[in-house]
């Protein structure tokens, strides 16, 4: 079996207060998110999301069912997005196969039975970023390329904060049931990756952080805006941030990030900003 899992439970703001360091990353940090020539999933109970990554080099990799989902194969109650931020690679879509280059994304609906991830040469191996919410109809697998996204300018070079944001997998762009996954590059000399600081109820969000050096760090801040954490992650490192978390990060340098969602709603403009002389 080319796929390997952790299982994690949700977590209580009021405990959530009392982890040091340690348990913060226990709870919440992905720190293995590629692996070569395999499948690393995290299933994690805050909204039966599931995050990973596939990274084939030598040889295809299928998605395969885990045991959590009690399911004959993956996606019999569930959804995917797969966000490439290797080389090129292809998905392969109960025999349909999609090129997925650089920074491309594809959805897959619910009811695919065979999905397998190559990558066009193993000398630059695809990495395929994936996402999973459980999903209650059916809609259409397709491909979402750079050009296809949704680009919004935010920010200034004077608040540190200058990126461009890329919705990919949203609900402007393609029909699915709860999942809504984009990315989002920091200028050179900006460092926030969004400020002010915002949360929103109504849905999770896991970030990926990539195109990082790794002699640099990104600080990712978590918790109620009054009651403030923060985690420090490495290049291709996930986290997870639960509805009731500020979802807020600063790099000692910019980096990338994509960013996926799950909930009941997909309204993006849907978030509570908080200023920041409000947080602690």
């Amino acid at each position: 079996m080319t796929t390997v899992y952790e299982e994690r439970y949700a977590v209580h703001p009021r405990d959530y207060v009392h982890y040091d360091t340690d348990r913060l990353r226990e709870e919440f940090l992905v720190p293995k998110v590629f692996e070569q020539d395999r499948i690393c999933l995290t299933y994690t109970h805050i909204d039966r999301i599931i995050i990973g990554g596939a990274m084939p080099v030598e040889k295809a990799l299928p998605l395969e069912a885990i045991a959590p989902l009690k399911a004959e194969y993956f996606l019999r109650r569930r959804e995917l997005g797969a966000i490439n931020i290797g080389g090129p690679g292809c998905i392969e879509v109960d025999g349909e196969v999609f090129e997925v280059g650089t920074k491309e994304a594809l959805y897959v609906t619910r009811g695919a039975r065979e999905v397998k991830f190559s990558s066009n040469s193993s000398a630059a191996p695809a990495k395929f970023y994936l996402n999973s919410t459980t999903a209650h109809r059916e809609y259409t697998t397709k491909k979402v390329g750079q050009g296809d996204a949704q680009v919004i300018e935010l920010g200034s070079g004077e608040t540190c904060n200058q990126r461009t944001l890329r919705k990919l997998l949203v609900s402007d762009v393609l029909e699915t049931c709860q999942l809504q996954m984009g990315m989002t590059e920091i200028a050179p000399g900006s460092v926030w990756n969004t400020m002010p600081a915002h949360t929103h109820s109504r849905r999770m969000e896991a970030y990926l952080y990539f195109n990082l050096p790794e002699d640099q760090a990104v600080c990712h801040f978590m918790g109620p805006p009054q009651q403030t954490r923060n985690i420090w992650m490495a290049n291709e490192q996930a986290v997870i941030s639960p509805t009731w978390s500020l979802h807020s990060g600063v790099g000692t340098c910019n980096y990338t990030f994509i960013w996926g969602m799950a909930g009941e709603n997909q309204d993006y403009s849907d978030m509570d900003f908080v200023q920041p002389y409000e947080l602690r």
